[in-house]
């Protein structure tokens, strides 16, 4: 079966300002790039600056005239987070567009962040979930766009709520879609508070299906030495443009969602394609697990005091009609 063709490309975004996470390769490249391709100026704030510079240059290779610049952040570090916050608000510029990309994908063992929180709900959630609440002044000048990565992953397992930070059994599998489910969540509650408060903010939720990314691949810093068997088949069947997406089609569902003006406060983008694993970009249903708002208040509830996070308080009711 050959793969839908990718048809999107964003309208002219020049005079924007766009902070895309975990920019340095994969996903979160070629979203950076896009964006730049269109005339924004993209921040990318990385954890290690090495790559990050590897980054610019290949930008600015397709884009010689792109304005774009590094800033640190490792989001399994509240500390980390907040210093980022700190310095993008000391530079007092509203930011139009906030893509959350970066992820962390099952660690085959155990790990946790500097503040002990199991790693994939640490970095994936809780520390956008921070990030978000301290960039809160700047998106609200930007009448920002917020589009938050998830994975389909997020349309399986659930919160674990009796043990968040799997301290009494570890399954890797079931952490990651965790995190995704949690962060899913809370991208939609903060388009619903933000609509019931009147913050400016539209906040919105997209996947890029199933690509040869990073996430699988060998990665020593989470304890994985060597490219897991799902990486290869679907590099494998990327490459014959069999069901899967590829480097080029993955960032686009973020790209829609971030930049349309038809893309929807509360939506949901994802690859078009056979069950939605690859494909042109567009809207979908959304997964049974992130449809509870009661779910979501609770997930926002514990973030905050999880992060020492506070976002203004709304009084209002912030249910749909």
């Amino acid at each position: 079966m050959s793969r839908t063709p990718a048809a999107f490309t964003a309208e002219d975004l020049s005079g924007k300002l766009a902070v895309v996470t975990g920019a340095s390769d994969g996903v979160g490249l070629g979203l950076a790039t896009r964006l730049a391709g269109a005339g924004a100026e993209v921040v990318m704030p990385v954890r290690n600056p090495r790559k990050g510079e590897a980054a610019i240059a290949k930008i600015r290779h397709q884009h010689p005239q792109a304005v774009v610049s590094l800033r640190e952040l490792d989001l399994s570090s509240l500390d980390a987070v907040a210093a980022l916050g700190a310095t993008l608000r000391s530079e007092d510029r509203p930011i139009h567009i906030l893509i959350n990309n970066a992820g962390v994908m099952t660690p085959p063992d155990r790990q946790t962040t500097a503040d002990g929180f199991e790693l994939q709900f640490g970095s994936n959630h809780l520390g956008h979930f921070a990030l978000v609440g301290h960039l809160l002044p700047l998106l609200r000048a930007g009448r920002a766009r917020v589009t938050s990565q998830i994975s389909i992953a997020a349309n399986q397992n659930s919160i674990n709520w009796d043990d968040l930070n799997w301290e009494r059994s570890y399954k890797g599998g079931q952490a990651y879609s965790q995190s995704k489910i949690a962060f899913g969540l809370f991208g939609l509650e903060l388009d619903r508070r933000s609509r019931a408060a009147g913050w400016g903010i539209t906040s919105n939720l997209a996947h890029p299906g199933v690509a040869p990314t990073s996430l699988l691949a060998a990665r020593p810093e989470v304890g994985r030495a060597r490219d897991t068997a799902g990486v290869r088949i679907i590099r494998a069947l990327s490459a014959r443009g069999l069901i899967v997406g590829t480097l080029e089609t993955a960032p686009l569902p973020a790209l829609l969602a971030a930049t349309s003006p038809d893309a929807r406060g509360g939506g949901f983008y994802g690859p078009s394609g056979l069950g939605h694993l690859g494909g042109g970009p567009a809207e979908q249903p959304l997964y049974s697990r992130l449809r509870s708002e009661e779910e979501a208040q609770r997930v926002w509830q514990i973030s905050e005091e999880l992060t020492h996070t506070a976002f203004p308080a709304v009084a209002a009711p912030h249910r749909r009609g």
